[in-house]
């Protein structure tokens, strides 16, 4: 497991669940593609309500079927990881809104028992090298 400790960045991409990249949802391609970069985590946030620059108010209505909500996709890494990254979102986006800030990261690991997916790669490369 690729481990981060201590300072890291949060990108954060404010975009809208309409949003689309060839047919798919933008947040999803952009969550694949860090998945794929081997970014340590990401995670989709749906906001209730929200505007940006155009200034349209989109909101959840308990009455009305809500469509163009807010999205946020939020990934945490270290400064060279998310600064590579940085071309890909800008190339995706056709409006929105990004972000970096520093964070501190006290504790990041999976559960016991659970394999992280670079920990499968780790082990089907020692067992290959071992032959």
């Amino acid at each position: 497991m690729r481990i981060i400790s201590g300072d890291a960045l949060r990108l954060r991409i404010y975009t809208g669940e309409r949003d689309t990249h060839k047919g798919r949802a933008l947040h999803d391609v952009i969550l694949e593609w860090a998945r794929r970069e081997g970014l340590a985590g990401g995670t989709v946030f749906r906001g209730l309500a929200g505007f940006g620059a155009n200034s349209v108010v989109h909101t959840a209505r308990v009455l009305r079927l809500s469509e163009g909500l807010p999205i946020v996709v939020e990934i945490i890494d270290d400064a060279p990881k998310i600064e590579a990254f940085l071309p890909r979102v800008e190339a995706l986006l056709a409006e929105g809104l990004v972000t970096v800030d520093p964070v501190r990261v006290l504790l990041y690991r999976h559960g016991p028992g659970k394999e992280a997916p670079q920990d499968a790669h780790a082990q089907r490369d020692s067992d290959v090298q071992g032959l």
